[in-house]
C-alpha cells in the first residue's frame, strides 16, 4: 500500500487544528477527510471508506472516547487518538476501548506521519511480510498469513494490535517476552516505563479470549519484566 493510495479520516472540533494537520498529511501522499465532531466522525468511520482514523479525544458533544466506543461496536478500522500531554486517564481509557495508539498533544508533525505508517504497517501486513505460519496453542488458533484468529474453530475479532501481541505470544510460547520486545514488534518503538499501551493491549487480548469461552489462554503476566503465554494451557 503506497501513501498516495491511503485514505485518512481526520476527526477533531479544532478547524485550525484540522486544517494544518490535513495540509502536512497532503503534502506527504495521504488523503484526507475530515469530521468536525464526534457524531459526524462516527457516521464517515462506519462508511468503512478509510484506511485509519486520526480522533481527537477532547470534543464538545460526543467525546473523542464517545465516538471511538461507537465505532468499535461495528469496525476494527485503526484508530490513533489525540490526547493531551500528561492525561493518563484518557489514554488508557481509549486504549481500553481499542485505540491501537495514541499521541499527545503537542507533537511533531512528522512524528503523527511516523504513528499513522506504523499503525498501517501492523493493520496491512502481507502474507510474506507476516509469514504464513499458523500456530495452535490449546484451544487458541491463529493463521498469520490469514490474519485469523480462532477459538475452538470460532472466530475470535481481534484488533491488528492484539492480533499481533498474541502471534508474538504464540511463537515464542513458555518463553518471557520483555515490554520492550512487545513494543518493538506489535507498536514500532521502544517502551517507556511510562507506558502502559502494552498492558492495556494484553488485558483487551485476555478478555476478549475469556470472552469468547477461553478463561485458560496461558497468558501469564512475569513481574517486572513482561508476559508470555504458557504451552498448552
Amino acid at each position: 500500500m503506497t501513501d498516495n493510495s491511503i485514505r485518512l479520516l481526520v476527526i477533531d472540533d479544532d478547524r485550525a487544528h484540522v486544517e494544518l494537520l490535513s495540509a502536512y498529511l497532503v503534502a506527504d501522499g495521504f488523503k484526507v477527510d475530515c469530521a468536525s465532531d464526534g457524531e459526524e466522525g462516527v457516521a464517515a468511520a462506519l462508511q468503512g471508506e478509510h484506511d485509519a482514523l486520526i480522533l481527537d479525544v477532547m470534543m464538545p458533544g460526543m467525546s473523542g472516547i464517545e465516538a471511538l466506543r461507537a465505532i468499535r461496536r461495528e469496525s476494527q478500522v485503526p484508530v490513533l487518538m489525540l490526547t493531551a500531554k500528561g492525561d493518563d486517564v484518557d489514554r488508557v481509557v481509549g486504549l481500553e476501548l481499542g485505540a491501537d495508539d495514541y499521541l499527545a498533544k503537542p507533537f511533531l508533525p512528522r512524528e503523527l506521519v511516523a504513528r499513522i505508517r506504523a499503525v498501517l504497517r501492523r493493520h496491512h501486513l502481507s502474507p510474506a511480510q507476516a509469514g504464513s505460519s499458523s500456530f495452535t496453542n490449546g484451544r487458541v488458533s491463529i493463521d498469520v498469513g490469514k490474519r485469523e484468529c480462532t477459538l475452538a474453530g470460532k472466530p475470535v475479532d481481534l484488533t491488528a494490535t492484539e492480533f499481533n501481541l498474541l502471534a508474538a505470544l504464540m511463537r515464542s510460547v513458555d518463553l518471557v517476552l520483555t515490554k520492550d520486545e512487545l513494543s518493538v514488534l506489535t507498536l514500532d518503538r521502544k517502551w517507556a516505563a511510562y507506558d502502559r499501551s502494552i498492558d492495556v493491549h494484553i488485558n483487551n487480548l485476555r478478555h476478549k479470549l475469556t470472552a469468547a469461552g477461553c478463561a485458560a489462554h496461558g497468558i501469564e503476566t512475569v513481574r517486572g519484566i513482561g508476559y508470555k503465554m504458557a504451552a498448552n494451557p
